[in-house]
């Protein structure tokens, strides 16, 4: 069936009624074994709804963290990365009993495998006598990233549980076996949290023009792909955080405290690029500090880039003055836009935010345009920032905020959400389960 979302299965589509739903959702919200912030659990509430509307019975999983260890490939099953801080959240929002099962983990090797223990628990979901079974961290399963026949294994182990896949996990781009490959074997489609991710991305592929997009960084390297394919989009870029210094190096020749030579050197394109276009706007007063993780009275001052242009050299450019937002320039590029994407954070924080909540304040004021925040920081920081404002948006036609903001960078630097691999296995599936995992990548 050809949906707007082209080939892509919808949930809408699928026949749920008493049956078994195993749903990928990307409730990684824990930390330190609390919830910080379940707006991404709350996003997911309407396909939840949706599935028991209808008769399914469902089998939640996530990722929390990163238990594996990147470097020797052990997995440790610790508390602060458990799932069970999201099941007590659903709990009590939802006033209904979600059951975590416990499996085996092996110091360092994480849980081998489902077991037959759950049967009993999935048998009293089918008997409506729980409302939901939330599997153990899916990360602390050694099938999870496991690749090969393992990993092969897994998915046949979890498709063994349920009669219908559901992802809504937009923000879980990569291709891991909850994602991907057992799309393959079991009836597959995108949940509702999917589509509209999708949908809204497509405001920023497709955008109302004039086109502004501000984006800032820790660290250069991570975002090339993106930023310059995001300059290629825009009408005009404005930068922040390290990503901003690196231009600012590259382009005045200044030496700049915390930004390296291979930063600036990866700058330099950037710099070629915008010499031609013209797009990047400068933000001309900023925060230099003599501290590179802290703020102390009288080791920081506002400084012009002129001035740092004359000197030649900067400590460390921590923040953007707010002052910058003033200035005619940039006042008119963001005022007269009519699609802004916002996926920055302008200072080290939590010592230095004042640009951050000046960016949004200014935003807001353009009342027009179509706004969308990439997730994770970006949206954290707005909210702790500017909470007033957080609170008065979040209904908002003219506001959109992503669960997954790195999700949102790939599919901009591939140019379109559906040749992210998980939406790729859904589009391959057909809805049937009879995809195939010979695109699979990485």
């Amino acid at each position: 069936m050809v949906t707007p979302f082209g080939l892509l299965p919808l949930i809408q589509e699928a026949d749920l009624d008493g049956k078994v739903v195993l749903v990928r959702f990307d409730h990684n919200v824990v930390k330190d074994g609390e919830i910080r912030d379940p707006y991404r659990i709350d996003r997911s509430l309407g396909t939840l709804y949706n599935i028991v509307e209808r008769g399914g019975r469902p089998i939640l999983m996530t990722h929390i963290g990163r238990p594996r260890d990147r470097k020797t490939g052990a997995i440790h099953c610790e508390a602060d990365t458990s799932a069970d801080a999201v099941a007590a959240y659903l709990e009590q929002k939802l006033h209904s009993r979600f059951f975590v099962p416990s499996f085996t983990c092996r110091e360092g090797a994480g849980i081998a495998g489902i077991d037959t223990s759950i049967n009993l628990a999935i048998r009293e979901l089918r008997e409506r006598r729980i409302g939901g079974i939330y599997l153990p961290n899916i990360r602390w399963f050694h099938g999870e990233e496991a690749g090969g026949a393992e990993g092969a294994a897994f998915a046949r182990q979890l498709a063994g549980l349920a009669d219908v896949y559901i992802n809504d996990a937009f923000g879980s781009w990569q291709p891991h076996v909850s994602t991907f490959d057992v799309a393959s074997q079991l009836p597959a489609f995108a949940g509702y949290l999917m589509q509209e991710e999708i949908r809204s991305l497509a405001r920023v592929l497709e955008p109302d023009r004039p086109f502004v997009a501000v984006v800032a960084g820790a660290k250069y390297d991570t975002k090339i792909g993106p930023l310059h394919e995001i300059f290629r989009k825009a009408d005009s870029l404005i930068l922040g955080g390290v990503i901003y210094n690196a231009f600012l190096a590259a382009r005045y020749g200044l030496k700049i405290m915390g930004v390296s030579e291979e930063d600036v050197a990866a700058a330099g394109e950037l710099v070629r690029m915008n010499e031609e276009e013209k797009k990047i706007v400068e933000l001309p007063w900023l925060v230099e500090s003599d501290l590179p993780d802290r703020r102390k009275v009288g080791r920081f001052r506002r400084v012009s880039l002129a001035q740092l242009r004359e000197k030649g050299r900067a400590g460390y450019l921590l923040d953007i003055d707010p002052r910058s937002f003033g200035e005619e320039e940039v006042a008119a590029a963001i005022g007269g836009a009519k699609t802004i994407f916002v996926n920055a954070v302008m200072g080290f924080t939590p010592h230095f935010s004042e640009g951050s909540a000046a960016l949004d304040e200014t935003i807001d004021r353009n009342r027009e345009a179509m706004k969308l925040y990439g997730g994770g920081d970006t949206l954290q920081e707005f909210k702790n920032l500017c909470p007033g404002l957080y609170l008065s948006v979040m209904d908002s036609a003219n506001y959109y905020f992503f669960t997954g903001g790195g999700t949102v960078l790939t599919a901009i630097e591939a140019g379109s959400p559906f040749g992210l691999q998980p939406v790729r296995a859904l589009i391959e599936s057909g809805g049937t389960g009879a995809g195939s995992d010979a695109g699979k990548e990485g």
